[in-house]
């Protein structure tokens, strides 16, 4: 899998920059109400990569000419804007707020590593509900990530437990049930410019958060609480997410939230260097399952004789083996690029991913 080294390194550091959110999400909570910090956090998101689509358009139409230029990429069709709003009122509208009510009773450098439960619920999704293969590897990785979630959440494992279970932790791992649903609604759309998904996505959820945190009572912080947060949900929350469809695009759901389950163990670092502390023992044999749990979703390998069928969409590419075609435009052979193209029926064996090349069945 040669090939996807760079779409893995792209999902890891998809997760290093939202794993880095989670502590200063906490740190930002005490002058902002969660409502408001999601969607400030959104709106960074949605208005900095508007900006950078913006500054993409203008430098595209200077560097190439109406004889040369490649076709754009395809908008969003009419069938693929339901899973985009159903991932945007999920993941956008209801994980965020879930997470920020829960950092509120929660310490932060718990609440990252809880966070791996999203990987987790991502895999299940994808296996239950869209049939995308994994196997028993996958799966004892899937339980240990469980284990150590379930190890968080015991009596004693912090302050705040009520009755055996701590209830900031329940309401993080909701957030997290809602960022699955999310990946898994946002794969449909995957093969669309991630930068526009990320984007949409954002102007979206961010007024929404923010309107409803006004209708709570909540008040308009102070413009520097407003500038970090916005800078911080551009980071974590849109180019994030952006490496993160990209890597929805060639690893499939369940291996993409398997190497963002290592998020946390960012947001580890960074809570227990903003807040110097020595963690509990539950907190390290926590850390020592999912990490178990990460490694053996890293070191999975699928091979097997399989046969693409007929499919024509658009995304951008490279002309490896599963994309010999041929130009109805003038093209100046720079690669990657983007364009409506059509696959031949093929029968081949090699190492992949259930990339959107290779969803098939088993």
């Amino acid at each position: 899998m040669k090939s996807h080294r760079h779409t893995i390194f792209t999902a890891l550091l998809a997760a290093a920059l939202f794993g880095i959110t989670t502590p200063l999400a906490k740190a930002l909570l005490g002058s902002v109400s969660p409502f408001m910090l999601a969607g400030l956090f959104y709106l960074g998101s949605g208005s900095g990569l508007a900006a950078v689509l913006v500054l993409r358009r203008l430098s595209a139409r200077r560097s190439h000419s109406a004889a040369t230029q490649e076709p754009a990429q395809n908008p969003l069709r009419l069938a693929e804007l339901p899973w985009l709003a159903g991932a945007i009122a999920a993941g956008g509208v209801a994980a965020p707020a879930l997470l920020m009510l829960g950092l509120n009773t929660t310490p932060a450098a718990t609440s990252a590593l809880l966070l791996n439960l999203e990987g987790v619920l991502t895999a299940l999704i994808a296996w239950v509900c869209f049939r995308e293969n994994f196997d028993a590897q996958i799966a004892l990785g899937m339980l240990a990530i469980v284990a150590g979630g379930v190890l968080l959440s015991w009596p004693g494992a912090h302050a705040g437990a009520v009755s055996g279970i701590a209830p900031g932790a329940l309401l993080v791992a909701l957030a997290c049930l809602c960022w699955a649903i999310d990946n898994n609604l946002t794969r449909k759309v995957s093969t669309n410019d991630a930068m526009v998904v990320a984007c949409t996505k954002g102007l979206v959820a961010g007024p929404v958060n923010i309107g409803i945190a006004l209708a709570a009572g909540a008040h308009w912080p102070a413009w520097p609480a407003v500038s970090g947060a916005m800078a911080v949900g551009f980071a974590g929350y849109g180019v994030s997410l952006v490496l993160f469809v990209v890597s929805l695009r060639h690893l499939g759901t369940a291996r993409t939230g398997a190497y963002f389950s290592v998020a946390p163990l960012f947001g580890v670092a960074l809570s227990l260097l903003l807040w110097p502390e020595r963690p509990a023992l539950a907190f390290w044999l926590a850390l020592a399952l999912m990490a178990f749990g990460v490694w053996l979703h890293v070191r999975e390998r699928h091979d097997h004789p399989h046969t693409h069928e007929p499919l024509e969409h658009t995304h951008a590419h490279r002309h490896d083996e599963h994309h010999q075609h041929e130009h109805d435009f003038a093209w100046d052979g720079s690669e990657p690029h983007t364009h409506a193209h059509r696959h031949a029926p093929i029968t081949h064996s090699h190492a992949h991913y259930p990339d959107v090349h290779h969803r098939h069945a088993h």
